[in-house]
């Protein structure tokens, strides 16, 4: 029997979002020599379109996208997307920032409110309910600045890595000490709050410093994401998701 799709929005959501897309995509060289990663196609689809898909079917109308290695070529993509929801709003990084410092550089842009951070290679599928708003519906800004969306570890097919945090029930998060193994995976799916970078320089950092900080507060939390994920760092990466597209998504590892 198939349970049916749960609809489930969220009372809040934010209203804008960035996207991050300026970076080289050293591992998945050599196709990122001449294409950034974001426009690299899983499936046939750019994974920038499939990430501007999920903001506009989530109800997000603003989108920052920022741009560096082969910048060109992502301003060249988002023109077409000129009539389409979100708006989106490039901003060039003429130094590489890393994840940190170009969130920090479109602080401008992002406005004094809750935003979406998305990895511009994050692929994921919807559970039981669409993503973001399951995922905006646990955001609390009495107790959170930054709060992450997280992957189980026995469930990423292809990951040689050992995780990233420990959660506990209320969802505070910890990050995994040296030579131990944490059961959840960061997959690129975050909501800060601009007072995270309260006192932060400009310049190159990343935004694992943010994590840090907050979690040294008390003030970073996570959620567990319902559905698929695919971690797409390298060409075999990528190859292993475009046939687990082709065959419906069957799951290595059950759910439950």
């Amino acid at each position: 029997m198939l349970l049916p799709r749960i609809n489930r929005r969220a009372a809040w959501m934010p209203d804008t979002a960035m996207v991050l897309a300026a970076g080289y995509g050293k591992r998945l060289r050599p196709l990122t020599d001449t294409l950034p990663k974001p426009l690299v196609p899983v499936a046939g689809v750019p994974t920038l379109d499939r990430i501007l898909e999920k903001l506009d079917e989530a109800g997000v109308s603003r989108a920052v996208v920022n741009a560096h290695h082969l910048a060109d070529r992502i301003v060249s993509h988002l023109e077409s997307r000129a009539q389409a929801t979100p708006k989106v709003q490039i901003v060039r990084e003429s130094d590489a920032l890393e994840t940190g410092g170009g969130v920090r550089n479109a602080l401008p842009e992002l406005g004094p409110d809750p935003f979406f951070v998305i990895n511009g290679d994050s692929v994921w599928l919807d559970g039981m309910s669409d993503t973001l708003h399951r995922f905006a519906s646990g955001w609390n800004s009495e107790t959170m600045d930054v709060y992450l969306l997280l992957y189980p570890l026995a469930r990423v097919r292809g990951y040689k890595g050992m995780g990233d945090y420990i959660m506990d029930p209320m969802g505070k998060l910890e990050r995994r000490e040296e030579r131990r193994v944490a059961p959840y995976i960061y997959m690129g799916v975050s909501i800060l709050h601009p007072r995270a970078f309260a006192d932060v320089d400009e310049g190159k950092f990343s935004l694992n410093e943010i994590y840090d900080r907050a979690e040294r507060a008390g003030r970073l939390h996570g959620m567990m994401h319902d559905g698929l994920w695919y971690h797409i760092s390298t060409p075999i990466d990528l190859e292993m998701a475009n046939q687990r597209f082709a065959k419906g998504h069957v799951p290595d590892v059950p759910f439950f």
